[in-house]
């Protein structure tokens, strides 16, 4: 029994020789660190902006900087005003409380739903099946199980409503979508569709979320080259170094 016990003391005073230790290096290195001036680091703290948005910070130093003053984005959802509630903890305590309105996307318009044998009747034979499947459930015309549309599921409603196949070789007028139609003015789909919503480039729509279909010859009129020149002209001048900033906009900066 003597001897465990003096086994213990002696292992005891080894964990308290190595916490000393630690406690004695602990110190020294803090000795040589230089004294923190309480006047600079406000005046940094200050400075923060300019140095996020410098040009010359790159996306690694605001990486490190979001990391040091960010403890945690807590994100929450308000079904009544349909807005996105974010809340930055800051590392200090604060905290920052921010609203995001979210985007309505996939909706039809409301009072124009329309039967799914509507929708069949006005897209099937124009569109492929694949794509008629898409565009019905974008318009969320579900069938009566609830489940979404597929290619099998429209073709045989198709079939059963006596509709043709979707026919690529048929003679009809060349159209393009609103993303091919963007790359060859040169400008992004949003602007495409504001010049449709404008009636500068005239399209038009199977049923409402349905692709758009735009005329190839009407890429070129006048109406369209002034309206894409109007576009070009409202873009700042730096536009092209814009489109590459992916830079994280922190509150109140």
């Amino acid at each position: 029994m003597a001897r465990e016990l003096e086994n213990r003391w002696n292992a005891a005073l080894e964990r308290v020789a190595a916490i000393e230790e630690r406690i004695k290096q602990h110190d020294t290195a803090t000795a040589l660190r230089p004294k923190i001036d309480e006047a600079a680091l406000m005046a940094l703290a200050h400075d923060l902006p300019a140095v996020w948005n410098a040009p010359g910070t790159d996306a690694k130093i605001k990486q490190r900087i979001t990391h040091i003053l960010i403890s945690e984005v807590l994100i929450d959802l308000d079904g009544g005003t349909n807005e996105a509630i974010v809340t930055v903890h800051w590392v200090g305590g604060r905290h920052t409380e921010l609203r995001v309105a979210r985007v309505r996307c996939g909706r039809y318009p409301e009072g124009r739903q329309i039967s799914p044998v509507e929708a069949v009747r006005k897209l099937g034979g124009q569109w492929p099946d694949r794509e008629v499947a898409i565009t019905m459930n974008r318009m969320r015309c579900k069938p009566a199980d609830g489940k979404s549309w597929t290619t099998v599921r429209v073709r045989e409603l198709r079939e059963r409503l006596g509709i043709a196949v979707f026919d690529p070789a048929a003679e009809r007028s060349e159209t393009v979508s609103v993303d091919q139609a963007a790359k060859r003015l040169g400008i992004c789909g949003g602007s495409v569709h504001k010049l449709i919503r404008d009636k500068v480039l005239p399209a038009t729509q199977l049923a409402p979320s349905a692709p758009w279909q735009i005329p190839v010859a009407a890429l070129t009129t006048d109406a369209v080259r002034q309206g894409i020149q109007a576009i070009i002209d409202r873009r700042p001048r730096n536009y092209r170094v814009l489109q590459g900033d992916r830079t994280l906009r922190l509150p109140g900066f």
